[in-house]
């Protein structure tokens, strides 16, 4: 039997394994660590904002929070618990459905593993054949010197790799033994490329399963307007509004997708406990309103906080769907931000709001040019279905989009406003229009009054450049770019 020609397996004893933290049971902490996470992290930064730290890289100001949202913090907080409840009754059910951990077993998967290993490298002569490489012969010449990679290049076979064995008679029998180098892999294999595989096939899963379905709660209007516009009464997100969402919603696009992405990866309770806790923690990341430069999770993956306060905003809220890790399916399905020049959308709604700026700064998604050249799917029918927007005509909306596909996703977006009627839609667009034409005479006004000392203060607005900025990254969706 080919067995015979392989190490033989370690026998093994299973045990209950030991809570993480004792005496908390690691289903508990599983439940418990999510949420504890969601309101530390949030509250960490909740200080950064009544402090006024990092000032220099706020997406929005204060004022802002205050005056464009269209929901109380307290209603913030009371869905967000409502929601956790609901995680923590779905995530109890879960937890009945995974067997209880055990250890013990460690061992004979690392030797299946080596074993692998050791099946894997008979392919290795006839491979080298393909290149006319004789493995056996050049295996014989390297026995002396190297005969670990002799033993390899001759498909696994290592004649000196043997352990004696006691048999029952009280006799001796000699048997095959992994290499050194195999058992290393195999650890490397089971302890670290597995996990990471799991954990990365549960991040695809979640990203694919909230990109799809966020998407269909803003393009069907019965979707948006029942539950998912609920969430974008935050017009300015804030770290612990992240979860605020219809209770029916965070069941389905939050709990659920990554309920599903544990379940197809195959995880461990452990390693479910940091996947749900690092899934929530890049969820409050992303609504934090921060573009910190030494924030790893905005600096590792290009879907962060910049990235997603266009997705809040009036004039892009039918673009920038994916969340929470990753842009691949924006990209790829042509619903990334292509509005170019953005500066002045940001400057109205902080000048309408403070007062104190006196110019504008310019932020960019992409150049103009490649609105122009871009497929306009899924915008294609944007104009001819914005039936709504007489009330502030496109061709007078300023700053105007470019021509192309920022006009039909600006369009979208416009027109998934005023679908909201019950959260006053069409008067938030009158508002908006209202502090365009104001924050523009102001800057005109700025411009004409300019002085060298004015050169001076404008260093001040750098703040707001690294504060959008996708970190000096070469086409990220907020770059910056002078106008002068």
């Amino acid at each position: 039997m080919e067995t015979f020609n392989l190490p033989p397996l370690p026998e093994y004893s299973l045990k209950p394994l030991p809570s993480l933290i004792p005496p908390i049971p690691d289903k508990f902490l599983t439940l418990l660590l999510p949420i504890a996470a969601y309101w530390i992290v949030s509250m960490i930064f909740h200080w950064i904002d009544t402090k006024d730290l990092f000032s220099q890289y706020r997406l929005h100001t204060p004022a802002e929070v205050l005056k464009r949202n269209h929901v109380s913090r307290w209603e913030v907080v009371r869905d967000v618990v409502l929601q956790q409840i609901i995680q923590t009754l779905v995530g109890t059910v879960l937890g009945m459905t995974e067997p209880d951990d055990v250890y013990g077993k460690e061992n004979y998967d690392v030797a299946v593993w080596a074993r692998r290993i050791r099946i894997m490298q008979r392919a290795l002569p006839g491979l080298l054949s393909l290149f006319s490489i004789n493995a056996n012969g050049l295996a014989k010449n390297m026995a002396g010197s190297y005969p670990t990679l002799a033993g390899a290049l001759s498909g696994g076979v290592y004649p000196s790799l043997t352990e004696a064995v006691l048999l029952s008679n009280g006799g001796h029998v000699s048997i095959p033994s992994f290499a050194t180098w195999e058992l290393s892999a195999a650890k490397a294999m089971y302890w670290y490329i597995i996990p990471a595989v799991q954990f990365g096939v549960g991040i695809f899963i979640v990203d694919t399963w909230q990109y799809f379905l966020h998407r269909a709660m803003h393009m069907n209007k019965w979707l948006y307007t029942t539950f998912h516009s609920r969430h974008h009464r935050l017009y300015v997100p804030y770290a612990f509004g992240a979860l605020y969402n219809h209770w029916f919603e965070g069941f389905l696009l939050d709990i659920l997708g990554t309920s599903i992405a544990f379940k197809v990866a195959g995880m461990s309770t452990r390693q479910g406990m940091w996947f749900f806790t690092c899934s929530t923690i890049k969820t409050v990341d992303d609504h934090c309103g921060y573009s910190l430069p030494w924030d790893p999770l905005q600096r590792l993956t290009s879907n962060n906080a910049g990235y997603h306060d266009i997705h809040h905003q009036s004039w892009g809220i039918k673009t920038n769907f994916s969340q929470p890790f990753f842009t691949f399916w924006d990209r790829f399905l042509g619903t990334v931000w292509t509005g170019g020049d953005i500066s002045a959308r940001y400057e109205r709604s902080k000048i309408a709001a403070q007062r104190l700026v006196d110019q504008a700064s310019p932020i960019t998604n992409t150049a103009q040019s490649q609105s122009n050249t871009s497929n306009p799917k899924p915008y294609q029918d944007a104009l001819t279905e914005a039936k709504e927007l007489y009330i502030t005509p496109l061709s007078l909306q300023q700053p105007q989009p470019p021509n192309g596909k920022a006009t039909q996703q600006a369009a979208a977006s416009r027109e998934q406003v005023l679908d909201d009627y019950d959260d006053g839609g069409r008067q938030i667009l009158l508002e908006e229009a209202a502090e365009e034409k104001e924050a523009r005479s102001m800057i005109r006004k700025s411009n004409r009054r300019r002085t060298a000392s004015s050169l001076t203060q404008s260093e001040s607005l750098r703040g707001l450049r690294e504060r959008v900025t996708m970190h000096g990254r070469t086409g990220g969706i907020l770059g910056m770019e002078s106008s002068r």
